[in-house]
């Protein structure tokens, strides 16, 4: 199962890397057991296809809890572009999955909302971009909230 875990996200079977996806975020809920192929799923932040950008922020933020090695340093600035993807869906993710990291790792907090606050959305249609508003005012609440 894990060997090879990155093309199994990327399977042409969307349904098959989507399952494979949610696996791995549930149990990263409660081991660590996936941390040590933080690296691999980082390298899927920049995938062609949004679907998978997605699997790799929801994967990287339920692993931010276990990185003591502190591998979110090297991937926090490229993780962050993805809070204005082309993809409003990808952004919308994003966005929420900050919420996770900003409790793991307090120590970007700071970066995070100072990201939210810089991003410019007016390259999305009107229908989207209230959500990505609302999206972005609830991860900002919420982090401000775990950092009192």
């Amino acid at each position: 199962m894990k060997q090879d875990i990155v093309s199994k996200l990327t399977s042409k079977d969307d349904k098959y890397a989507c399952a494979i996806a949610d696996r791995i975020i549930s149990e990263s809920q409660t081991t660590d057991e996936w941390y040590e192929f933080f690296d691999g799923f980082a390298t899927l932040l920049n995938h062609p296809k949004s679907f998978v950008r997605n699997r790799a922020i929801c994967i990287l933020a339920a692993n931010a809890q276990w990185d003591e090695e502190n591998r979110f340093d090297y991937i926090i600035s490229d993780f962050l572009t993805h809070i204005t993807d082309e993809k409003p869906i990808t952004a919308r993710q994003c966005i929420k999955a900050l919420v996770q990291v900003g409790q793991s790792k307090p120590q970007y907090i700071p970066v995070i909302i100072s990201a939210l606050h810089s991003a410019d959305l007016s390259k999305y249609k009107d229908s989207m971009r209230p959500l990505i508003e609302k999206d972005i005012s609830d991860t900002k609440q919420a982090l401000t909230a775990t950092n009192i």
